[in-house]
């Protein structure tokens, strides 16, 4: 029952529902229109984080990363490091839901900057899933439905994330060095049997997502290993994320057959920069991920929508949904107001907003 209010209480699953409802007297969803490879690839990916999250691993490294830290930039590269990495193996929202709030304990305890930190955690999150295919449920929709390689992936995706590192280490020098006693790290025990074959399950899911297997077998061994280690870990999936795929599948669905719609998107999106620009844009104001789908039913233009609905995750609170927890994190266990927190986090996504924009237009120009 409680997985049930969980699930049934996430914002953006309950406004795809009605969304979904309301395109079903557009038309009727084909089941062709489903892509089930990504439904498969996204469960796999969901069971994976909390098999992850169960045996402690991401703040395993975050506690060790705090103890080589001697002032509080440095504190900062840390936590910028280990977000860009988890973020492409957990996503973006893990990262932030896991590495934000041991941040503001660390800040707490040694009176450190908290706005800014945060912030440049939750864009190196958003810059640094976008690198490769399973960082977000986006990209690896975008590779299951345009036949993507992963050669071809990367040679997209390599660029953004190294001039990712860039901006963000610019930013960094804004943080002043200020000298901080030793950091007191926790001690969190990983289990090696478990940790081994979640490794190997993990191998198995990325296989799935890249192509080389079916994608229903990575879920499936996921979910064995979930139920094998601790059965309560399918009760925390974020089934909510995979149900939302399924309405952003409906409505696409339904849109895509309505004649007046069909037309209008296909005449606004047929060139690159239009494709670009326009996933930028939207995502703004519905998020990234249901813009992808959206604009993937009237396009050919891959790396243009993919580029479009990465560099979209910046900018608005809603641009991401890792930036909705961001804040949500920060209003739980930040020091300052949150009202200051939502000011300076958007005009500092927006500035990078308008950054990547231009770097991103240079790329598919």
């Amino acid at each position: 029952m409680a997985m049930l209010k969980s699930i049934l209480k996430d914002r953006l699953l309950q406004i795809t529902a009605v969304i979904a409802v309301l395109s079903l007297f557009l038309a009727r969803p084909r089941l062709a229109d489903i892509n089930f490879s990504t439904l498969w690839s996204i469960t796999a990916m969901m069971t994976l984080i909390q098999i992850f999250n169960h045996l402690h691993i991401l703040d395993y490294c975050a506690y060790r990363l705090t103890g080589y830290a001697n002032n509080t930039r440095q504190l900062v590269w840390l936590f910028l490091a280990l977000a860009f990495v988890s973020a492409m193996f957990l996503t973006n929202d893990v990262t932030v839901l896991t590495l934000v709030p041991l941040y503001l304990y660390v800040a707490k305890q040694y009176h450190l900057p908290e706005i800014l930190p945060v912030t440049l955690i939750s864009m190196t999150a958003n810059l640094g899933s976008a690198t490769t295919p399973f960082g977000n449920p986006h990209n690896i929709f975008l590779l299951a439905k345009f036949d993507v390689s992963v050669s071809q992936f990367f040679h997209w995706s390599l660029p953004l994330a190294l001039f990712s590192i860039v901006v963000i280490t610019i930013y960094t020098f804004m943080i002043k060095p200020t000298p901080i006693s030793t950091i007191h790290t926790q001690q969190i025990y990983i289990p090696r049997r478990p940790t081994v074959l979640a490794v190997i399950a993990a191998l198995f899911v990325f296989a799935g997502v890249l192509g080389f297997i079916p994608a229903w077998v990575g879920a499936v061994i996921t979910i064995i290993l979930a139920f094998a280690l601790q059965p309560k870990i399918m009760s925390h999936v974020d089934y909510a994320t995979i149900l939302t795929f399924v309405g952003f599948f409906i409505v696409v669905s339904d849109l895509s057959q309505n004649t007046m719609i069909k037309e209008t998107l296909s005449a606004h999106i047929n060139s690159p920069l239009s494709v670009y620009f326009g996933s930028i844009g939207v995502s703004q104001f519905i998020s990234n991920v249901p813009t992808t789908v959206l604009f993937a039913k009237f396009t050919k233009h891959a790396a243009a929508l993919l580029y479009g609905a990465n560099i979209g995750g910046l900018g608005t609170l809603v641009g991401s949904m890792a930036n909705l927890l961001a804040f949500k994190q920060y209003t739980r266990y930040g020091s300052s107001n949150s009202t200051r927190f939502l000011i300076d986090f958007t005009g500092i996504n927006l500035i990078t907003l308008a950054i990547f924009t231009i770097f991103g237009w240079w790329m598919i120009h």
